[in-house]
This record gives structure tokens, C-alpha cells and sequence, in this order.
């Protein structure tokens, strides 16, 4: 269950994949991670929601729009 939420994250290109992490609860997928906007939090959860098995999303994704700032 874990590969399939975090391959539909690869395939999202609104977001950095690599940023989020997935772990599994039961039948839970828990989001954790950083991502630049309140969409894209929503597109990795709905990413996740869609994935076989999953009956509940727990999102703890913090929206940080530097995150991809280059220093």
C-alpha cells in the first residue's frame, strides 16, 4: 500500500514527492512532509485517498511556500 500512495506521488507533477513521506496504519496512509502550497497538500492527500486499501488519510503536510527557494 505504501509503494502505490507513494508512486501516485511521483506521478503527481504539481508537487515534490521527494518531500513527502508516507506511513501506513493499518488501513491509514499519515502524510508528513513540507510542500509549497494548500493545493498541493490536497493533491498528495487525494493521491493518497485513491491508493487500494487506504480508508483514511491523516494529513500532517506543513505548507511552506519557500521551501523550494534556493539560497
Amino acid at each position: 500500500m505504501k509503494q502505490r500512495i507513494r508512486q501516485a506521488l511521483e506521478r503527481g507533477a504539481e508537487f515534490d514527492a521527494e518531500r513527502i513521506s508516507v506511513e501506513i496504519q493499518g488501513n491509514k496512509a499519515i502524510l508528513r512532509g513540507t510542500v509549497r502550497a494548500y493545493a498541493e497538500m490536497q493533491d498528495a492527500e487525494r493521491a493518497a485517498r485513491k491508493a487500494p486499501g487506504v480508508t483514511e488519510v491523516e494529513n500532517k503536510l506543513t505548507v511552506d511556500p519557500g521551501v523550494y527557494v534556493d539560497v
